[in-house]
């Protein structure tokens, strides 16, 4: 048994953090309509149907085709706006390949050396989405075959007519990526034999012309993924079947540093690409060394952020706990111990944004694709966003199996701070002593694998009317607060 006491005259003040952490993607492919992963029956939900391990051979196989996502359904906006003003990013592998027809002159069929097309009215739902909930807008734009001229070199036309027409409309593009995960140019959608010279050129010709013509576009980069630490100078073994650039060979090509440094951070990757290695079992999925994956992962880009943008915001634009769609168990509250425990890693360790992949699709989605009814970590995303201030404190508190402290100014301004306490444990329980009490918002679930998550005994969902749960605590009013294994609560001082 961890026993804690919460003193809130032993933090200390580490930094403001970014009000828009609880970010999140709407990849590409959900605003065309195409192949995405394939979602898991619930039996592999539930861990109770096998799964095989498959690889990259096995691609097709593991995906299905899916229509546009409807961003006026009423769900999905209640539950946008819910969130708060944050940033929504459309990118993904698939934007690499993705054609603007703002004329309708492709009838949906996407040109030569592109994928799919993006028309103007999916373009305008994104835009009035964003508008509606009051958010930011960061994008990637195509780099694929269609987008270069006979010399190779970049033409920037697609992309330019899709920052004027935003722009025109009335919601402008804040920030953007040049391209999603250019460490993996095999796999990018990328012209064949383009490399990272090529890469380094036209990253540098896209944030050239975003300074000239739409110089109130943030620039962001690199979108980093699959890097160990820079000691090493290996590439992560995730993946490792494919050639990888590292992110500092990236940025000292680059002539053109971006303002804000971004990277990718997933835990490892799904049963569905397994045969590639890197991949949890559930079993792991609250074990330290599980946990500490984000710790590690934001400690691999922060001195890289320092090398080549220094004072640079640092950004997780892609963040989830498996690549390849989510593992089964991502839909559940078994990976809410690992969201919870990002949210206050990073933001103890710098103040930038976590961008969680995805809103409504696939397993790992905040939203159920189909009913667009919340998931666990929808609503571990909508109470940290509710509760905890911008200032982050240090709590002296050794992170350990039991304990993951975590400290914020409380985000309705009153006095206090207000605590985040992870109890990781499978078997013991964790004590936390009160000195003066708590409102106590306590997170559990009937078995780890549960698609339903509880506060304070109370089952959370949305009615049919769209009417929200009252996320209303419990008074404890000093003395000892037991937090049992596997729960998770917030406490405001």
């Amino acid at each position: 048994m961890e026993k804690i006491t919460l003193n809130q005259k032993k933090l200390t003040v580490l930094h403001k953090m970014d009000s828009a952490i609880t970010s999140y993607n709407i990849e590409m492919t959900e605003v065309t309509g195409g192949t995405f992963w394939k979602a898991f029956t619930p039996g592999q939900v539930a861990g109770t149907e096998e799964i095989s391990a498959a690889g990259l051979a096995d691609k097709e196989k593991m995906m299905q085709v899916f229509p546009p996502v409807d961003l006026k359904e009423p769900r999905i906006r209640t539950l946008g706006k819910a969130l708060g003003p944050v940033w929504v990013r459309v990118s993904g592998t698939w934007a690499t390949s993705t054609y603007y027809d703002f004329d309708g002159h492709t009838k949906g069929i996407a040109p030569e050396g592109f994928q799919s097309v993006l028309t103007k009215a999916q373009w305008d739902s994104v835009l009035d989405y964003v508008k509606e909930i009051g958010g930011k807008l960061l994008v990637s734009v195509a780099n694929c075959p269609g987008v270069h001229k006979e010399d190779n070199t970049l033409d920037l036309e697609q992309a330019r007519m899709l920052f004027a027409y935003s722009r025109q409309y009335g919601v402008p593009i804040s920030a953007a990526e040049f391209m999603n995960e250019p460490n993996l140019l095999a796999m990018s959608g990328a012209p064949e034999g383009y490399g990272l010279e090529d890469f380094c050129r036209d990253q540098d010709a896209f944030f050239t012309m975003l300074k000239e013509e739409f110089p109130e576009v943030l620039l962001v980069g690199p979108a980093a993924t699959c890097d160990k630490e820079e000691s090493l100078g290996e590439a992560a073994a995730v993946l490792d079947t494919l050639p990888i650039i590292a992110t500092k060979d990236i940025m000292a090509g680059c002539k053109v540093m971006p303002q804000v440094f971004s990277y990718h951070y997933y835990n490892g990757v799904s049963e569905r690409g397994a045969a590639m290695g890197g991949h949890w079992e559930a079993e792991e999925a609250v074990t330290e060394d599980y946990l500490q994956v984000a710790e590690k992962t934001c400690g691999i880009y922060l001195p890289l952020r320092d090398r080549f943008c220094p004072g640079a915001p640092l950004w997780v634009t892609e963040s989830g706990a498996a690549a390849c769609g989510g593992n089964s168990w991502d839909s559940t509250y078994l990976d809410v111990i690992r969201t919870a425990n990002e949210l206050g890693m990073f933001s103890s360790m710098t103040e930038g944004v976590i961008f969680h992949n995805t809103f409504a699709s696939s397993d790992y989605g905040l939203l159920d694709p189909v009913t667009h009814l919340p998931r666990p970590n929808y609503w571990i995303f909508l109470l940290w966003s509710r509760l905890m201030g911008e200032t982050v404190y240090r709590t002296e508190e050794p992170i350990r199996e039991g304990v993951h402290l975590f400290a914020n100014s409380r985000k309705d301004g009153r006095d206090g701070a207000a605590y985040l306490l992870i109890n990781n444990s499978k078997t013991e329980v964790t004590e936390a002593d009160l000195e003066n009490g708590a409102d106590v918002y306590r997170l559990t679930a009937p078995f780890m694998r549960s698609t339903d998550m509880y506060l304070n005994g109370k089952k959370l969902t949305m009615e049919d009317d769209l009417t929200m749960p009252d996320l209303k605590p419990e008074r404890c009013e000093g003395g000892t607060l037991k937090i049992e294994p596997g729960e998770i609560a917030f406490l405001l001082l």
